[in-house]
């Protein structure tokens, strides 16, 4: 894939989520990443409220490109929680929004068994039938690496398998074309970018903090945390105003 930037006229917000679920206890590694169902459902009431469409990468990239202009805003969560079908999905299809939800390919139907060392409770992971109800949702998957690995921690040959195959193991898996990629941890250098692009992937998202703004590269997409207490006011900010952008590693 040749390298491009984006070319949407104004600041497009890509929002992060990872478990739609109940608090885990007080004191638990990363519980602000564990955002309430009912948070959850009122947040995307706000958006359409206030005139937002929630979109998938895939769906979201005309909007990049500059080809169309609206009220929009991507809808991510990563890894790929059970919980992401069974709390967001049906918030999102009242709504009819889409999403994307990043899978790490090897650990389908398992559990985030990355964050043990963390003290991060597990949770399970959707398994191929439930990927494929989560598509049937009218949502896509997007790829994580096979194994949510530390990339900078991989020599080149080891980070391209994750990258590479993690594609294909999906592709394979779902019977459809793989297009968007996301760095876990946020941790990248520029060689992953590269093999990220000669991958073949659409896009690739980050933990910068920012909405997308003009002239973005697609393969380091920033997005806009919303965490557990992400208030719907502190929402609005992030959407409407630099809040997010200044935020801006």
């Amino acid at each position: 894939m040749p390298f491009m930037r984006t070319l949407n006229s104004t600041s497009i917000p890509i929002l992060t989520y990872h478990q739609i679920a109940d608090a885990p206890p007080k004191g638990t590694s990363h519980r602000s990443l564990v955002v309430a169902p009912e948070d959850f459902s009122r947040q995307m009431a706000m958006l359409a409220l206030l005139g937002y469409r929630g979109l998938s990468m895939t769906d979201l990239q005309p909007y990049l490109r500059g080809e169309r202009v609206g009220k929009v805003v991507g809808i991510t969560l990563d890894d790929g929680y059970l919980n992401n079908l069974t709390h967001a999905a049906p918030v999102l299809q009242r709504h009819g929004f889409s999403a994307t939800c990043y899978v790490v390919s090897q650990l389908i139907g398992k559990s985030n068994i990355w964050d043990r060392e963390s003290g991060i409770p597990e949770s399970a992971l959707m398994n191929a039938v439930q990927l494929k109800q989560w598509i049937a949702h009218g949502h896509e998957v997007g790829a994580h690496t096979r194994h949510h690995t530390h990339l900078l921690q991989l020599n080149a040959e080891k980070a391209r398998e994750e990258i590479v195959r993690c594609k294909t193991d999906l592709e394979e898996l779902l019977g459809r074309p793989v297009q968007h990629f996301c760095y876990p941890y946020g941790e990248y250098a520029p060689e992953h970018v590269s093999m990220v692009r000669k991958a073949g992937y659409m896009t690739a998202t980050t933990t910068q903090r920012s909405r997308c703004q003009p002239q973005e590269d697609w393969m380091q997409l920033p997005r806009v945390s919303v965490a557990r207490r992400t208030t719907r006011l502190t929402l609005w900010l992030k959407l409407t105003t630099g809040y997010e952008d200044r935020r801006r590693a």
